[in-house]
Parts: structure tokens; C-alpha cells; sequence
């Protein structure tokens, strides 16, 4: 588990130190104070000797995304044409602003980040009429979708807390009046939709194949998220059999989204 280390009264190489012994994230404040998240295999006593002092102030770091990503602080980020802003900051017309919670969808991690650009390539190039985002998180692909041009979006989670945390976003982003929300999985909502998004794991995205699949509309694309490149031909393997084509596969690190159509 990453830690964080909180300096003052320290040389000005402090922070180029902390890069060089493999700090996961550095801020220097406007009093000179530079704060440090470290990985666990770097010992604090490591640090203290790389410093030249004889011990550090070290406390428990705070994780996003369910503990996958590490910062000190939200920050703007950019995302293809989207910019995501912590909701404290002021954002110009157009961006997503996001409160910083528990809730999955920074827009830091991989996974997110490949369902954004899978987003924005289909509000770009052929808008669907409505979107359904399966296990919705912070809100985050849906209020993307909404901002891109998708005129409805209909979100689901088993999470009642990512349910209040998206519904209180869409709020912050004045998008409450074109977003639902539900408690469950696809068989919470009913019909077919012509796009799809899933970005949860490996292991339910195959368990819930069958159900989602019939969320599919007619030529509707489905993009399957949250799979780590070792399982990518697994979780194909199942949707494909349930009549799904595949479009094209997106890669960030070591995740993969897979990007679907309906054969029907």
C-alpha cells in the first residue's frame, strides 16, 4: 500500500529525490512544503537517507478508484475532447465537473479512459439516440455522454452510494432533467438500447452476458470495459456467442475495452 510523506524546511532538490526514488505523485506548495505519495517498496527510512534527514512524517495515502489510483489531489485531466474538473475548481463552459468520492470514475484509470474515447467517437460520428451505462459509478460516462450530444442516458448500479454520488453530479452539471438512475444490473431497466456501455470486471461482465446482451438494439454497440488483457479473448469468447460482433478492441496499460455490435 502506497503511503504519503509530508517535508518542510527542505532543499530545493527534495522533490527531483522523491521522482527519482519512484514517487507515485509530488506537489510542492506555494510555502515550499513538498508532499509525496511513495510506493510500498520504497521504506520511509529510504526516503529519510535520500533526504539527508533522520526520519519523515508518514501517513496513510487516499486512493481513487477503489484503491488503483494514487494522488494527492483531483486535477484537471483532459480525455479526447473532454475536460473532467474536481468540483471545488471553476470550468469553462463545456467541461464535467465531478465531486471527489468513493465512487468509481476519476476518469484517472485506464478503464475509464477508454470508455470516454469509446464515447466520444460514437457522439461524434453516429450519435445514438440514448445510452445505457451499466454499473455508472461517479456518473462519469454518462454525464460525458450527455455533454457530447447523447440526448438521454439511463445509468445502473448495485452500489446505492455510486447511485447518490452520480445523481448529485448530474446535478452539479445542471444534466439532471436527461439522466435516470436505477438500483441493479440490465435487468433493473427495460427495452433495448442502441448503445451500451459496461465498464465493471472481467467475471461479471461474463456473468451477466446473457441479460445484457438482450439490452442490445437492433445494430447496437455494446463497449465491454474493466477486462484486463489476459482476459480479453475470454470475455469476447461468451458475447460472441450470444450473436455479438466485434468491432474493434482499445488497449490503455494493461486493460482493454472491447467494442461490440448486434448481428440482429
Amino acid at each position: 500500500m502506497p503511503y504519503r510523506v509530508d517535508l518542510r524546511l527542505v532543499g530545493d532538490d527534495a522533490f527531483d529525490r522523491l521522482v527519482e526514488l519512484g514517487a507515485l505523485d509530488a506537489e510542492i506548495s506555494q510555502d515550499g512544503a513538498v508532499a509525496a505519495l511513495m510506493p510500498d517498496n520504497v521504506a520511509p527510512a529510504q526516503v529519510a537517507a535520500a533526504l539527508g534527514l533522520a526520519d519523515v512524517s508518514v501517513s496513510a495515502a487516499i486512493g481513487r478508484d477503489d484503491d488503483s489510483v494514487w494522488i494527492l489531489s483531483r486535477r484537471p485531466i483532459h480525455v479526447g475532447r473532454l475536460r473532467i474538473v474536481p468540483a471545488h475548481l471553476d470550468a469553462e463552459p463545456g467541461a464535467l465537473r465531478l465531486l471527489d468520492s468513493t465512487a468509481f470514475g476519476s476518469g484517472l484509470h485506464p478503464t475509464t479512459a477508454l470508455c470516454l474515447e469509446a464515447v466520444e467517437e460514437a457522439a461524434t460520428h453516429a450519435p445514438p439516440a440514448a445510452m445505457l451505462d451499466v454499473g455508472v459509478g461517479s456518473g462519469v460516462l454518462a454525464l460525458a455522454a450527455l455533454i457530447l450530444g447523447v440526448p438521454r442516458v439511463f445509468g445502473v448500479d448495485i452500489d446505492e452510494e455510486a447511485l447518490r454520488v452520480a445523481a448529485e453530479n448530474a446535478r452539479l452539471n445542471a444534466l439532471s432533467d436527461r439522466f435516470e438512475l436505477a438500483r441493479g444490473g440490465p435487468d433493473a431497466v427495460a427495452g433495448t438500447w442502441p448503445f451500451i456501455v459496461a465498464n465493471v470486471l472481467a467475471a461479471p461482465l461474463i456473468e451477466m452476458a446473457p441479460v445484457l446482451v438482450r439490452r442490445v438494439g437492433h445494430h447496437g454497440r455494446l463497449v465491454l470495459s474493466g477486462i484486463p488483457v489476459s482476459l480479453e479473448s475470454d470475455v469476447a469468447r461468451v458475447y460472441r456467442r450470444l450473436g455479438m460482433q466485434r468491432v474493434c478492441v482499445m488497449s490503455r496499460a494493461d486493460w482493454v475495452a472491447i467494442v461490440m455490435q448486434a448481428s440482429w
